[in-house]
């Protein structure tokens, strides 16, 4: 008997992925559930196609150079056949890439759907509160540029939340800072998962980074738990 689909669980089915031209796929029928507020961590060697199934999840996959096929799902929903805006997943990469021309407070503010908070003020008391949970208040007028590497990443990681995802992709967020930022935005991305049950993908080259759940390395071509 097929065990019942997790509410808002993020599951891939039968997902193959190839170089066009290819005859050997990259990835070959991958399956996984992945249970909110927990972590799926992807691993193996550059050219394994990590990103390429991040971005095949995401909506964002270059289909001129690659070809995919296979189900994603979040909950019951099919979202695999929707354009990348209407999935609704978070994504992070390495670069924390903030619009220059914008503030801290701006970059937070554009990522608030309007329908939610119309008003000004409750969107800038909402951004507010964000900054002050990650240790940033007074921040929201700040330049991007003055931000050292570590706030810029919980800037990103603000923004992304700010959107009302319904996962998160992780695609080497962690890989630029210094081993003792990166274990503590490590620990401040997987809590913030954790608590607001966000399942979550993540692509990484360091084993520090397999916190927990289900261990996928395409070298191997094995999934087994952590």
């Amino acid at each position: 008997m097929t065990p019942p689909i997790e509410p808002d669980a993020l599951c891939l089915s039968g997902v193959t992925i190839s170089l066009r031209g290819q005859s050997e796929p990259l990835i070959r029928d991958l399956s996984l559930s992945v249970a909110p507020g927990r972590v799926a961590t992807i691993m193996g060697p550059s050219g394994s196609g990590k990103s390429t199934l991040l971005a095949y999840v995401g909506g964002f996959m270059d289909r001129a150079a690659f070809e995919g096929q296979g189900r994603v799902t979040i909950g019951t929903e099919v979202i695999n056949q929707k354009p990348a805006e209407q999935r609704r997943l978070g994504v992070l990469f390495q670069d924390a890439v903030l619009f220059p021309h914008l503030s801290v407070g701006g970059n937070l503010m554009f990522a608030l759907p309007r329908v939610a908070l119309k008003c000004r003020a409750a969107r800038r008391a909402a951004v507010d509160d964000a900054l002050a949970s990650a240790g940033l208040a007074g921040f929201a007028d700040r330049d991007p540029a003055t931000l050292s590497g570590g706030q810029k990443a919980r800037v990103a990681l603000l923004r992304t939340l700010m959107a009302g995802p319904r996962a998160l992709l992780l695609d080497e967020p962690f890989g630029k800072l210094d081993a003792g930022l990166r274990a503590e935005f490590r620990g401040f991305v997987f809590a913030h998962a954790v608590e607001r049950r966000l399942p979550t993908l993540l692509v990484t080259h360091d084993p520090a980074d397999a916190v927990g759940g289900v261990l996928i390395r395409l070298d191997a071509g094995k999934e087994k738990g952590v």
